[in-house]
């Protein structure tokens, strides 16, 4: 009888065996109920108002604005400097002018009368201590 019960017990637990494998291999015939998870990323953008917006448009305009005065006064700055090195290279030729002048006006025994122009200081006399001209002197 115990090799009966014996057949009989391994039969019930190869059934059961069975069973389960059946029931463990259906699972992913059937297929689970997968869950996704979604995360979206979309941004909006502020919202601005018309103010806001028309602020923002006169500081970039503004900042245009300054970079070209700031490059055109660069400009103008090189030009500066340029005619002030003109400008003093003729006040020494007119200085150079006006000793030479000087100087024949002394040989030629001119005496010159000042002449004031508005706006600008009295002409130097020359001061000869005779009215005499070169030709009279050599006499």
């Amino acid at each position: 009888m115990k090799t009966k019960e014996t057949k009989n017990l391994l039969t019930v637990g190869a059934i059961l065996v069975a069973c389960l494998i059946v029931v463990w291999l259906a699972g992913p015939i059937q297929g689970r109920k997968k869950s996704y998870e979604v995360k979206p990323e979309i941004t909006l953008p502020e919202y601005r108002t018309d103010t806001a917006r028309a602020i923002d448009a006169y500081e970039r305009m503004m900042d245009r604005f300054i970079n070209l005065t700031e490059r055109n006064l660069t400009g103008i700055n090189t030009d500066v400097k340029d005619i002030a090195k003109r400008l003093v290279l003729i006040d020494c030729k007119l200085t150079e002018l006006s000793a030479r002048m000087e100087r024949i006006e002394k040989a030629l025994g001119i005496e010159q009368v000042e002449k004031r122009v508005e706006g600008t200081p009295a002409a130097k006399a020359p001061t000869a201590s005779t009215n005499k001209s070169p030709l009279q002197s050599q006499k």
